[in-house]
Parts: C-alpha cells; structure tokens; sequence
C-alpha cells in the first residue's frame, strides 16, 4: 500500500543543513518550545508519555535545536497513527515535514494509516495518498457549571484496576482494532466512570491531565445518552477548571451537552486514512458503541 521510500539522512534548508534524530533522545525542554512555537498545549509531560509510547524522530539545525518532529504509534498489527508532526514557523513550505514523514512511512510500510491533519498540513498529507474521512471538533473551556446527566439505566460508578480489560475490550469494538498496550497506559494516569448493565460495561469515559488541564477521552458508548452520563461526572469534577474534548460528533445531544457546560469548538482537524477503512468510519449497527471523544488528536 505505502510506497517504499529511502528518507535522506540531511536535509538542505537556505544556508544550513538540517539532520535527523531519534525523538526518545531528544530534549524534553526542546520538544516543549517546538510544540509552543506553533500553539499546541503540550508540556513536556504530555511529551514524555508519547515518547514512551511511539516512535518518532526530529530535526535539528546545525547548531543542536530541533526544528521539526514527527511520530507514529502502532495501535495494533494492523492500524498505526501518525501525528505531532510538526515544524518550526520559520522553516514551514521548507519541505522539513514530507522528509520526516519519509521515515514514518518507512517504517510503517503495509500498515493502515490514520492521522489528523491540521488546515495547513492537508495538502501535505493528500500528496501522500491519505484521504479524508471524518472532521474533528476540537472542544475546550473553562466548565461554566456542572450538568447533571438524566438517570440512566443500569449502574453507574468509578472504574477500577479490575475493569482494564473491559475497558479495553469495548474501545476495541468501537475503535476497530485492539490497543491493550495504550489503554494500559492510559489506565495508569486517567480517572473513569462507567455504565454497568447485568454485570457488563456498556459505556466509559477517562479523564487525565493534559496541556492547560485535563482532557476528557475516550469516551465510548452506543447512545448520546450513555456518552452524557459517563462524561457528566468528569465536567462536575471539573467545574471551574480547563477541560477538552475532541470528538466527531458536531450535532445531537452529547453534542450539545458538550457546548452547554463551556467547552466551545476551539478548531477543528481532518482524520484521514491511508489504507483500510476501519469499521469506525463504516456504517454499521447502530446500537454497536462507538469513540465519542478521541484520546486524543495524535493517538486517535
């Protein structure tokens, strides 16, 4: 599917020469003020979790500061995702993000592919055979006011240790494939609240921190109504405080829930594949559970 490609060791830019590194020896400090020089929220925390879950690489000048990144991160045998691709303002339309790509397509050879792309990097990423699938509605706010969620049916109650493999076995069923190794990590540092009926997970919501707060995701359920109940408790947790989502849905209840407790669109993205079509994107059943919130942009 991906064409092969051989990625240049260097890159000519202007007058200097940039070279390329491995993003896990990088500095965390550096990866910082390369995500704040174009606006991402990331600290060097959020950076270090990538890290450990990913691969990636950078380029630095000729004097050691990393000018541009780019990582991918295998979901599963089949799927990986693409993302913090990223240039320095003064180097972008340079050609720095389609050679660092070289080396994720590389090595991602015959895998599915799915990344969100910014305005400014569709074209990029069209040139290269992705396609566009579904819009991303970025969601972020101060919580104005917590919204109590309408009763639901079955019990409702904060997941615990023993609930990682449902957990991870209904985001398989909504995402498409299975990435227990990320959902283990995810557990790790989130909060989650999930809906039981006859003993069964049929909704979750995780929260953990990130950027200017926290960040809502994934949120998995069949129903608006199971997506608002799970998601209720982490916007009373957080009222007064910075908290996003990002998620496909721009109309319907969940949608509008969303807007009601402060957290407006911000921006939006493009997901595009390259490769399979996961069932995600698929019309299927419609009572099948489905991702609500994304982990996030880079992760999917």
């Amino acid at each position: 599917m991906t064409k092969t490609v051989m990625p240049r060791e260097s890159l000519q830019i202007d007058a200097f020469a940039m070279r390329v590194g491995d993003v896990a020896a990088a500095d965390l400090d550096q990866l910082h003020a390369l995500s704040i020089s174009v606006g991402w929220p990331h600290r060097g925390v959020d950076w270090q979790f990538l890290c450990e879950v990913g691969k990636g690489v950078v380029a630095f000048d000729d004097i050691g500061r990393i000018m541009s990144s780019a990582m991918w991160f295998r979901q599963s045998a089949e799927l990986a995702t693409i993302g913090m691709v990223i240039t320095s303002p003064r180097l972008q339309t340079q050609g720095t993000g389609l050679w660092l790509m070289e080396y994720a397509l590389k090595d991602l050879e015959g895998v599915n592919l799915r990344l969100n792309a910014t305005r400014a990097a569709q074209r990029l990423y069209l040139s290269l055979g992705f396609r566009p699938e579904k819009t991303v509605y970025q969601c972020q706010g101060i919580v104005t006011g917590p919204h109590a969620g309408d009763p639901v049916s079955g019990e409702m109650r904060p997941l615990t240790d023993d609930d990682l493999t449902a957990v991870t076995a209904l985001d398989a069923v909504a995402f498409g494939v299975g990435r227990s190794a990320l959902m283990g990590k995810l557990f790790q540092l989130s909060r989650g609240y999930g809906v039981f009926r006859d003993g069964r997970l049929a909704a979750f919501a995780l929260c953990r921190r990130f950027g200017r707060g926290h960040v809502v995701g994934p949120i998995v359920a069949a129903t608006d109504e199971d997506a608002i109940a799970v998601v209720s408790p982490h916007i009373r947790d957080h009222e007064g405080g910075f908290l996003r989502l990002d998620t496909h849905f721009e109309t319907g209840d969940f949608a509008a829930v969303v807007s009601r407790c402060g957290l407006s669109v911000f921006d939006t993205v493009l997901t595009m594949s390259h490769g399979k079509t996961l069932k995600d994107f698929a019309c299927g059943d419609a009572n099948a559970p489905v991702t609500y919130s994304l982990v996030s942009q880079t992760l999917g």
